[in-house]
């Protein structure tokens, strides 16, 4: 070439990856999973509730690591793009995150023994250290797709493995996460077992996926790859990864703030702390059970179209969930149960839609930039989905909740539990309702993804 690069080696047009590989592959999402859900779902609630900082200066301890990432993930994607490694590019970083993520997660939640503002800053703190370990996992791990194959079809396939081993780490997470804060006679002890739990099964899954993809089928790298910021400026001129990731901030705020927003529910609205557990069930089940028909879905009419449909649901779920305190328990367990079977939808489709949008972009630019692409999108998806929890902190305060320890529970102003009754939910509900707007923009589609004519996977010799 007249600029002196090396053209990619091409990707190959029919990739079908081994049954070995997809498990080893889809046993990494208990990291996505239970990174995304533990924090999500329990940490602001213990900074209000069991540590005593106050909700203004909770939201930021969970929101302000998170904004670390927008720095941290775009340079590991850059820096795994340029690995050189005989276990591969991306291999060597998950095997850096499996090591490091949880101590740091477990650092979370076994403090020395502080309340209110200092227990904020320790906590904040170990998140950030947690924050930045788990990009050195996550960032590489969602680059490798796109580079294990190019079929439409089959990305979608090969990441419905990861969306079940995401679900049954999500069910874990939140079911058990907070089964076992709960039930101990000490509620800081019974965090700190948690805690210890939880890394643990990180460990373990996280090693899993690192032995499980040696045999993952991976294309040359034959160049030195552009500036990390020469490549930002690509991603910023790239109208179709724009758009998708507009939709998936959206779908993810409205995560956040629900999912902040479940222990509040829980307590407040349905009058049962324990009730954390149920709710969870119904919002993962679907996933476990609905991945072949979101599949099936999206070969009949698109990703695009089924990724409507799935947000509808959520909208829909999210909005009735304002008619709790007439209709009852029971009918909050529907309305998130409608709510799990569109987020199935959401996460297996916007993940297949990032990959063909690397693929897409990789095949117009003879440049590999997945490490980039995902770099950016874990940045902003971690972050957004921790400005749920900072947006309903603000609500909260705003309608004068009171922080308290499990020792003093305090009786809640009305406007303080109509908060919680309409925050989470109508937040969610508009939210994603901006997001089908953004999913109307997206234009990648079955008939204009193209996979290379030629060209075969180099077999793999990573160890």
């Amino acid at each position: 070439m007249a600029d002196g690069r090396v053209p990619l080696a091409p990707v190959p047009s029919v990739g079908a990856v081994s049954r070995q590989v997809r498990i080893g592959y889809g046993l990494g999402s208990f990291c996505t999973g239970t990174f995304s859900t533990v924090p999500g779902l329990l940490l602001l609630f213990y900074l209000t509730n069991v540590l005593d900082v106050s909700s203004a200066i909770a939201g930021p301890v969970v929101f302000v690591p998170k904004v670390w990432d927008l720095v941290v993930n775009p340079v590991v994607g850059r820096l795994s793009d340029a690995t050189r490694s005989e276990r591969g590019p991306r291999r060597p970083w998950l095997l850096a995150g499996a090591l490091t993520l949880p101590v740091c997660f477990a650092l979370i939640f076994i403090g020395p023994p502080l309340t209110g503002a200092p227990a904020g800053l320790f906590v904040g703190a170990a998140f950030l250290l947690a924050s930045t370990a788990y990009a050195l996992f996550e960032v590489p791990y969602k680059a490798m797709p796109a580079e294990m194959t190019n079929d439409y079809h089959e990305q979608s396939s090969l990441l419905s493995w990861r969306m079940v081993f995401a679900g049954v780490a999500i069910l874990i997470s939140g079911s058990v996460a907070p089964a076992i804060a709960d039930n101990a006679a000490d509620g800081v002890a019974g965090y700190r077992v948690m805690g210890l739990a939880m890394a643990a099964i990180l460990l373990a899954a996280m090693l899993a996926s690192f032995f499980g993809t040696r045999r993952a089928p991976m294309t040359e790298r034959q160049r030195a790859e552009p500036t990390l910021r020469a490549q930002l400026a690509v991603l910023r001129t790239n109208r179709r990864f724009g758009w998708l990731l507009a939709l998936s901030c959206a779908q993810m705020l409205a995560a956040g703030v629900m999912l902040a927003g479940a222990p509040y529910f829980a307590t407040y609205t349905l009058g049962d702390p324990h009730a954390v557990t149920p709710l969870f069930v119904c919002l993962v089940g679907p996933i476990l059970v609905t991945m072949p028909l979101w599949i099936r879905l999206s070969r009949r009419i698109d990703k695009r179209g089924a990724m409507i449909i799935a947000s509808l649901l959520f909208m829909v779920g999210s909005a009735g969930l304002v008619a709790t305190p007439s209709l009852g328990s029971a009918y909050a367990y529907g309305c998130v149960l409608v709510i799990g079977v569109g987020y199935a939808g959401l996460q297996l489709l916007q993940y297949s839609m990032l990959a063909d949008t690397i693929i897409a972009d990789a095949e117009a630019s003879g440049e590999r930039r997945a490490g980039v692409f995902t770099g950016v999108w874990t940045a902003a998806e971690t972050v957004v989905f921790a400005f749920g929890a900072l947006v309903l902190s603000g609500l909260l305060t705003a309608a004068g909740f009171v922080s308290s320890d499990l020792d003093h529970p305090v009786a809640q102003s009305q406007r303080a539990l109509n908060t919680v009754q309409w925050g989470a939910p109508m937040i969610a509900a508009v939210v994603i309702a901006l997001s089908i707007v953004a999913t109307t923009r997206y234009d990648l589609t079955s008939e204009t993804v193209r996979p290379e004519p030629t060209g075969r996977p180099r077999p793999s010799t990573q160890s």
